[in-house]
C-alpha cells in the first residue's frame, strides 16, 4: 500500500494541469497547495499524491500505479492523460503476466515519468 508519494517535476504547472485532469476520472482532486513549489493530491481527506517543483533541474524516471475502482475508470484515465497531453504507453487492457483481473493502461506524463491505472477486480 502507498501511504504518499512526491514526484519531482521540471514543467511544474504542466504537470499539474495533467495531473488535474488525468486523475479527475479517478476521484483525486488538487487539495492543497504551497505556494508554487507543491501540490498535494487525494480522493476525499487523504493526500498521497504529491507534485513538487524541481528546482534542480533532474528530470526523473519514475513509474507510479494508481488504483482504479472499474475497468470504466482506467479507460476514462487514459482518455483524460491523453487529452491532457500524456503520451501513450499501453492501451487499456488486461496484463494477463501480473494476473488474471489485472486491467491496466499507462501514460507517458509531461516529465517522461510512467503512469498507470490498474483494476485488479473482474469485469
Amino acid at each position: 500500500m502507498i501511504d504518499h508519494l512526491t514526484l519531482s517535476s521540471a514543467c511544474y504547472e504542466k504537470s499539474k494541469i495533467f495531473y488535474c485532469a488525468a486523475l479527475a476520472p479517478l476521484g483525486y482532486e488538487l487539495k492543497k497547495e504551497f505556494g508554487s513549489d507543491v501540490a498535494g493530491f487525494g480522493v476525499g481527506e487523504k493526500l498521497d499524491f504529491w507534485l513538487a517543483n524541481d528546482s534542480h533541474g533532474t528530470r526523473p524516471t519514475f513509474h507510479l500505479a494508481f488504483v482504479a475502482a472499474s475497468r470504466e475508470q482506467v479507460d476514462a484515465f487514459y482518455v483524460a492523460a491523453l487529452a491532457a497531453g500524456g503520451t501513450e504507453n499501453g492501451a487499456p487492457g488486461l496484463r494477463l503476466q501480473h494476473g488474471p483481473n489485472y486491467y491496466a493502461a499507462f501514460v507517458i506524463d509531461p516529465d517522461g515519468q510512467n503512469i498507470e491505472a490498474v483494476c485488479r477486480t473482474g469485469a
